[in-house]
């Protein structure tokens, strides 16, 4: 069906900033080609556990089919409440403090479109994972891309203090994500406390994604909230910490007055997520199986990373090692294609293993891949095979 052309010249001119997902767009291009390995896209390879697939079941035999409360229901706030307190030292009010969303996704749209005005800037420490970048230039915003490829991924005071002093007050927010997507890079206690300093002095919103804090693997997860509670909004949720992508849920805290705010955006967005999904939640977070369950998953993945870590290393890629997340981010060898969308391109035609350009995480991200080596270890001893094959075959002498 043809659109009346007119209406195309009224859009949002925004949109005209992005495009669709480079991520999403290169998993659709490579996916046609015969046995492909893909190790594209963030998707725990495990099914949810069977105790909380039952808490969902449950929920539909129950005939819980009624609207919630439009921030969550109270069960699973309270749970996520206890969670955050157990593992991480952060405290929040369920009844005031905490919406549960249609994944961490709706959490960052509905965090970026309360905050941002026309104009405003928004710091993103790249690589980073595009979303961000997209919300907050349809939201007017402008983007302040701090590269931090020089110093192992890492947001360091001096890099943030530098860009306030640059772009002052209208600095609006900073963004936050760790574990990181693309990297696997996290920070340490020590990390977060120094940028809580240099954030304290200022009245920059700190949006805190740590939805992979559950898979830290050499140290704990120290949320911002620790140190900044009254200028950070965290983000969380049981996608990747209990392989629920499909079933949307996500967790958003912080203080009330804001997170009040955030809540009328996400009313008239989705108005509430699925009782189904949310009293599975509710089983993945409220319980000790459900803890259990995370325990599991992040020794498997710890395998998994130590395994491509090695084999990628030996292969000339230069990886700052991941403490988190279940992803390798890696720098390309000299000798080899250096445009990254070329050499991903080249290696899936050529030996049928697909890994996502860096150049789709912005800044600092060029002659990088991401792989996801949230795979079942077979598949990934056949990745590595296959790169191993490509990377002895395609050198340029």
């Amino acid at each position: 069906m043809e659109v009346k052309p007119e209406l195309l010249q009224s859009l949002n001119k925004n949109l005209a900033l992005v495009g669709p997902s480079a991520i999403r767009a290169f998993d659709v291009e490579v996916s046609a080609i015969p046995n492909i390995i893909k190790l594209t896209l963030g998707e725990p390879d495990f099914n949810v556990p069977e105790h909380i697939k039952q808490a969902a079941i449950q929920s539909i035999i129950d005939d819980d089919s009624h609207y919630a409360a439009s921030n969550g229901t109270l069960a699973l706030r309270q749970a996520a409440a206890n969670f955050l307190q157990d593992r991480y030292q952060v405290n929040y009010d369920a009844e005031s403090e905490i919406i549960v969303t249609v994944g961490a996704t709706e959490a960052i749209y509905a965090t970026l479109t309360t905050i941002l005005n026309p104009d405003d800037k928004i710091i993103l420490p790249t690589p980073i994972f595009p979303l961000y970048i997209a919300v907050g230039l349809v939201d007017g915003a402008q983007p302040v891309y701090i590269n931090t490829a020089a110093t192992d991924f890492i947001l360091t005071p001096d890099l943030l203090k530098a860009a306030i002093a640059e772009h002052g007050d209208a600095i609006k927010a900073v963004v936050l994500n760790f574990p990181s997507n693309p990297t696997g890079v996290t920070y340490s206690d020590e990390q977060v406390k120094a940028l809580a300093d240099v954030l304290r002095e200022t009245s920059i919103i700190v949006i805190s994604d740590e939805i992979y804090s559950e898979l830290s693997y050499d140290n704990d997860h120290v949320s911002m909230a620790k140190y900044l509670p009254e200028q950070t909004i965290v983000l969380n949720g049981v996608s990747k910490s209990h392989a629920m992508t499909g079933y949307r849920i996500g967790i958003l805290a912080g203080p009330a007055k804001l997170v009040q705010k955030i809540a009328m955006i996400h009313q008239f967005t989705i108005t509430t997520a699925s009782n189904p999904a949310m009293a599975a939640a509710t089983e993945a977070l409220g319980t000790e199986a459900g803890r259990q369950d995370t325990l599991d998953m992040k020794a498997a993945y710890r395998q998994r990373r130590d395994f491509v870590y090695e084999q990628m290393t030996s292969l000339g890629f230069q990886v700052a090692k991941p403490d988190g997340a279940f992803y390798i981010f890696a720098k390309i060898p000299a000798g080899y294609l250096q445009d990254d969308f070329e050499f991903a391109r080249d290696l899936a035609n050529k030996n049928g293993l697909a890994l996502i350009p860096g150049s789709s995480f912005g800044p600092g991200g060029e002659g990088y891949v991401r792989l996801s080596y949230a795979a079942a270890i077979e598949t990934l001893q056949e990745a590595m095979s296959r790169l191993t094959l490509y990377m002895k075959e395609n050198k340029n002498d």
